[in-house]
């Protein structure tokens, strides 16, 4: 028998993209600093913020399995998190233009009784179009990604601000790499089909 799944979140894009397999969850908001730590890489960063999502909600539910996963986009080696206002969101667009960057998703799978963790983070790389201010604000107007990394949310209209991906789990795009969280839940015995 499966054992109660967490999604330890507050992003309805997270809880929409495990929906898709079907499975019952239960989402908690995980109350956490998500600041960087002075020196972190982006990479480390969003490890760390993965697993101290999953266990802030782990700690308080015994017998379940808690999903943690965290996001940045890198321009270069910058990291460019959500857009505080419509100003910010256009400059990150206008700063990704014929360019490219990279999201990195840091994925946790704690089982709250044996306190076993399972993490890993999933890359996938994104190549713009070349934008112009016009379809920047267009985007912008119609889309409102002001709940998302680098302002761009390619489930929907944002798809049309780009030119190729590459990746190995497109659902690592939007937030939560579901071939990755496949992989541990079944390493912790959990059945999917």
């Amino acid at each position: 028998m499966n054992k109660p799944l967490i999604l330890a979140s507050s992003s309805p894009f997270r809880r929409q993209l495990l929906e898709r397999l079907e499975i019952p969850f239960s989402v908690k908001s995980p109350e956490i600093d998500e600041s960087p730590r002075k020196g972190e890489r982006p990479r480390e960063l969003v490890l760390r913020l993965a697993v101290e999502k999953a266990w802030a909600v782990a700690i308080n539910h015994p017998g379940t399995l808690v999903i943690g996963s965290d996001q940045v986009a890198l321009h270069g080696q910058e990291i460019v998190g959500k857009p505080a206002d419509r100003d910010e969101a256009i400059r990150q667009l206008e700063s990704a233009s014929g360019k490219s960057i990279t999201l990195l998703t840091g994925l946790a799978l704690v089982e709250s009784d044996s306190g076993r963790v399972q993490s890993s983070v999933v890359p996938f790389k994104v190549y713009f179009r070349d934008l112009d201010r016009e379809v920047i604000e267009r985007y912008l107007d119609r889309e409102q990604p002001y709940q998302c990394c680098g302002s761009l949310k390619s489930e929907a209209l944002g798809i049309a601000l780009i030119e190729k991906m590459e990746g190995d789990d497109p659902n690592a795009l939007i937030g939560l790499p579901l071939i990755e969280l496949v992989n541990m839940l079944t390493a912790e015995g959990y059945t999917i089909l």
